[in-house]
């Protein structure tokens, strides 16, 4: 059959368009009814449609929604397309008129974009909506128009500075607005006047925002604002106060005086062009000046009895405030003779190990290492053998002190090795002292041994915090008692402001006031994304009176202060020369700030009805956290169904959201109203709350369904997400959580002496006495801390009278559990240090 072509088929094609055209245009026609007609221009068929207005970008402020509109001529029918999805023809408002000049049809459709359309889009970059338009001869499509949700930050990026300058100087104030969608629009206030540089122009404004005042005058002091606002909000900066200052300049001399019966004449000027004014410098220099001058009327004057009296009295004077400072030196050295006593008498279970027998050392244990007994201190000492990993028991007795009640029977036995006492009977004991009342009671989270000069380690296990107790760090003749323990948030709340956080468990460690000849080593977890440029992050205390003190900031560290951190990428190592209660905060510099959110989920071991809980927990990424959870899920009979997943979470004051997709609808549906649950943004950042979670409640629509497919998704708007994919069984697998699921630490809470070390004391020596001092060549402490990467620490290395006994220190903290300690030897002779070699000998050979 031939292909029809020519007028006929664009005739037919018109008539069919036509008539399609006179039905969207909603003309009808019946018997008796008046019939509705429509002239159309011959070249009608032969038209594209083009837009008359087309939709244009967007921004939704707060929760109003928007209208886009989208106008054709001439138009069959438009409608939106959003995100490559059409719209609903329902949502679709459509109003048809004829353009009266052309007596083409227009067509006019406007749709409304809520703000929870936009928020639905996850992990698209923007939400965009276009308008396609029909005619008898085609289609056209119009620009793409972007809703944006539009928002404020409250915290400015950058905020001016107060200054105080000189007259005539050139003053910068520099402003970065918060960010904002749309993007902010600045300006400068003075004493809540608006700076106009078009009426003023000694101000000048950049095109970053910053006020520049080209000639500062007097009447330029005052407090000036960056002032920042869109179609959202309005915030203001802290003022800055500038101060215009006036530097005092001198009058020309007067003439000189007369020459005076002291022979002397003199001339003076003034601070008076211009006088100095607010604030600014005086004169410099001398403003009366005296010349001699000779004269036959000058008496001749001779040095009298009064200038030897006067150099009498100052000799005396000297004399007596020579013997004062004598006599205050000799007191004080008194009282503290009789200070230290009272600090030896008090320090926890105070004296020394008391001279006495112990059992010398079974021929078969002859190899281990022994040590010779210090003769040199002033107090008694330990005499006898210490055993490598062996228990070596013997009664020491002990005097009372301040701070904790006598042990039972006025005795107590040094363990070398494990320290097994009882913690219950411990905690029991130490919180009947005044001081310690408001310590925790949690003995699973505490733990505590006696310790002399050999040093060792408490560990609390699970929760990545220890305390290592360094040799020397006690003084000899000395055994003290330390605690350690991790308080409970909810129980010991700290004062946090503005953008403050909780980084890291709030730890205790005791007792406080305790002697010590070196630091410790606090270790514990924190959970900032340890980028120090985000962070302002602070140690802080807690003294005696209970208030919070700032203790340290992170990267201005002295070394002459008692305190200094290693931040790494999870833990932080804390030395110490003071022991109390601790912790990290952290103050975000800016929104690029993120914590480490630990993303845990569980549901019930057991399911007999028809509803199945899923709890999601977003806590801290902090071990000691995680154990708490998991043991309060332990009770409740629950069991983790996935792996945890880390989130990063910023300092956006976005909240953050939860939603569950993708379940068989067949077999399940969920209970929740809304599309997602939402947790509160500051609920999340202040760090105070431990046990953050939502719960899903999903029903089966039948008992025999087990099989449970879903995608979980945890993300923060407008920022970083996870999601978990579930594919389980709900009643095969139906055991609770238990400590399969832990990252157990078997290693015992204390550890004492020798043991608690990977090097063996004699070799740590020799390794100190070898490295300490300098060497021409490099070869010393410094290329010890370079190989073990801890170069950025050397002012603090450098600081110590061991400066190899403290990175041996950190060593021994940081790989207790792993470490290698072929691979420090290792080291030692990349060094070029023969004691290298000792680190392969067994303990035996030890």
């Amino acid at each position: 059959m031939p292909l029809l072509r020519g007028p006929f088929v664009r005739c037919w094609f018109s008539a069919t368009l036509l008539v399609l055209w006179l039905v969207f245009a909603g003309f009808t026609c019946t018997g008796s009814e008046h019939v509705a007609t429509a002239t159309l221009p011959a070249a009608f068929s032969d038209l594209l449609p083009h837009f008359l207005v087309e939709p244009e970008d967007e921004y939704i402020v707060k929760n109003k929604p928007v209208t886009l509109t989208c106008r054709s001529t001439p138009a069959t029918q438009i409608y939106f397309k959003c995100n490559g999805e059409w719209v609903h023809q329902d949502d679709h408002m459509i109003d048809r008129t004829v353009d009266p000049a052309s007596a083409l049809p227009v067509m006019q459709v406007t749709i409304e974009i809520t703000r929870q359309q936009v928020e639905k889009i996850f992990g698209l970059d923007e939400y965009w909506c276009q308008c396609v338009a029909w005619s008898t001869t085609g289609t056209q499509k119009s620009q793409k128009a972007y809703i944006r949700i539009a928002y404020l930050r409250k915290n400015f990026e950058e905020e001016p500075q107060g200054k105080e300058v000189a007259l005539d100087q050139e003053v910068l104030l520099r402003c970065h607005p918060p960010e904002g969608v749309p993007q902010a629009e600045v300006e400068w206030q003075r004493n809540e006047d608006v700076v106009n540089p078009a009426s003023d122009p000694n101000f000048f404004i950049t095109a970053d925002h910053n006020l520049v005042i080209k000639k500062a005058r007097l009447a330029d002091t005052g407090n000036y604002t960056c002032v920042a606002k869109n179609i959202v909000a309005r915030r203001k900066s802290t003022s800055a106060t500038v101060l215009v200052y006036v530097d005092g300049g001198w009058s020309e001399w007067s003439k000189w005086s007369a020459c005076g019966a002291d022979c002397s004449m003199w001339r003076s000027r003034e601070c008076t062009q211009p006088s100095p004014g607010t604030g600014g410098k005086d004169c410099q220099g001398l403003d009366l000046q005296s010349l001699n001058c000779t004269s036959e009327q000058c008496p001749q004057t001779v040095s009298g009895a009064e200038d030897v009296a006067l150099y009498v009295g100052m000799v005396a004077v000297a004399l007596c405030l020579t013997l004062l400072l004598i006599v205050v030196v000799l007191v004080y050295r008194r009282k503290k003779e009789g200070l230290d006593a009272d600090v030896a008498d008090s320090s926890i279970l105070t004296t020394g190990f008391q001279p006495m027998g112990i059992k010398p050392s079974k021929p078969e244990n002859s190899h281990l290492l022994t040590i010779q007994p210090d003769l040199t201190t002033t107090t008694t000492s330990y005499q006898g053998t210490l055993r490598s990993r062996h228990d070596a028991t013997g009664k020491f007795s002990m005097t009372n002190g301040p701070l904790l009640d006598p042990l039972p029977n006025g005795s107590h036995t040094l363990h070398n090795g494990k320290l097994n006492s009882d913690p219950a009977e411990f905690v029991s004991r130490l919180s009947t002292q005044s001081y310690f009342k408001t310590l925790p009671r949690d003995v699973a989270n505490t733990s505590y041994g006696t310790f002399n000069f050999l040093g060792g380690r408490l560990t609390i296990p699970n929760t990545g915090i220890s305390l290592l107790i360094p040799p020397e760090a006690i003084p000899r003749g000395k055994i003290y008692e330390i605690y350690l323990t991790v308080q409970r948030k909810e129980d010991l709340r700290l004062p946090l402001a503005g953008c403050q956080t909780l980084l890291s468990p709030v730890v205790s460690c005791g007792p406080p006031g305790v002697v010590l000849s070196r630091p410790v080593i606090l270790s514990m977890d924190h959970c900032s994304d340890a980028c120090l440029d985000n962070w302002a992050v602070r140690l802080k205390k807690q003294n005696y009176e209970g208030a919070w003190e700032d203790v340290l900031l992170m990267g201005e560290e002295l070394v002459s202060e008692p305190y200094y951190c290693q931040l790494e990428a999870e833990t932080c190592r804390l030395f110490s020369e003071q022991l109390g209660t601790l912790a990290l905060v952290g103050e975000s510099l800016h929104m690029g700030a993120a914590k480490r959110l630990r993303l845990v989920l569980f549901s019930d071991a057991y399911c007999s009805t028809l509803e199945y809980n899923i709890r999601v927990y977003c806590m801290d990424d902090t071990q000691d956290v995680f154990k708490e959870v998991m043991q309060m899920e332990r009770q409740l009979g629950g069991r983790l169904i996935d792996e945890p997943h880390v989130l990063l979470f910023k300092d956006s004051y976005h909240n953050l959201r939860l939603s569950i997709h993708d379940m068989p609808q067949a077999h399940w549906r969920s209970k929740l109203l809304a599309g997602y649950q939402e947790i509160p943004f500051y609920h999340i950042w202040n760090g105070s709350q431990r046990y953050l979670h939502c719960t899903f409640t999903l029903e089966r629509l039948s008992l025999s369904t087990c099989e449970l497919t879903c995608q979980l998704c945890v993300w923060q708007v407008e920022g970083e997400g996870q999601s978990f994919s579930l594919d389980f069984n709900i009643a095969k697998d139906t055991r609770a959580v238990d400590s399969e699921f832990l990252l157990m630490d078997n290693n015992a809470t204390a550890l004492a002496g020798p043991s608690a070390f990977q090097i063996p004391y004699l070799i740590r020596q020799k390794i100190c006495s070898s490295l300490d001092a300098p060497c021409p060549n490099g070869a010393d402490w410094r290329m010890l801390a370079q190989r073990l990467k801890l170069e950025r620490h050397m002012s603090f290395f450098a600081s110590k009278a061991s400066p190899t006994s403290v990175i041996l220190d950190l060593w021994e903290a940081q790989h207790f559990h792993s470490g290698n300690i072929n691979q420090l030897a290792t080291v030692m002779a990349d060094i070029g240090k023969q004691e290298a070699m000792i680190f392969l000998v067994s303990d035996g050979e030890c």
